[in-house]
């Protein structure tokens, strides 16, 4: 969602800005986790990716702003990560569904059950509900 809500070029950017928006207003808990972070930093700023890439002062702002408020969370890995990796992942997982496993796993070890994607893959992780704000 905060590539979309960044990429002024997609057609979904209003409504993912709108999205984001909504959730950095709070008062709910927002968990920011750093993998989607770093991926956020990785896709806007990188040329071949997007159209319009953001400056990395301007993405980095971004990610401040977020990180900022009272109620986001961006919390990382902690004993036992490792097992709930495995227990996320099992042994079906493999190439691009790494990353999608790692963030699965900090969700499931922090208690978080629902995640904003238009990426279908989480779908396979036990207990990780899958929002699509676009369908």
């Amino acid at each position: 969602m905060l590539v979309f809500a960044s990429n002024e070029a997609d057609p979904v950017h209003a409504s993912a800005r709108a999205l984001i928006e909504q959730l950095a207003a709070g008062p709910e808990l927002v968990y920011l986790f750093w993998p989607a972070l770093m991926g956020y930093l990785r896709i806007v700023t990188h040329p071949a990716i997007l159209p319009r890439p953001l400056a990395q002062s301007d993405a980095t702002a971004n990610s401040t702003a977020l990180l900022s408020l009272g109620h986001v969370r961006a919390p990382g890995e902690t004993d036992p990560f490792w097992e709930i990796y495995r227990s996320t992942a099992g042994d079906h997982v493999r190439g691009n569904i790494v990353p999608d496993a790692h963030l699965a796993a900090l969700m499931r070890q922090h208690g978080v059950t629902t995640i904003y994607t238009r990426d279908r893959d989480y779908r396979r992780f036990r207990g990780i509900q899958v929002e699509d704000p676009f369908s």
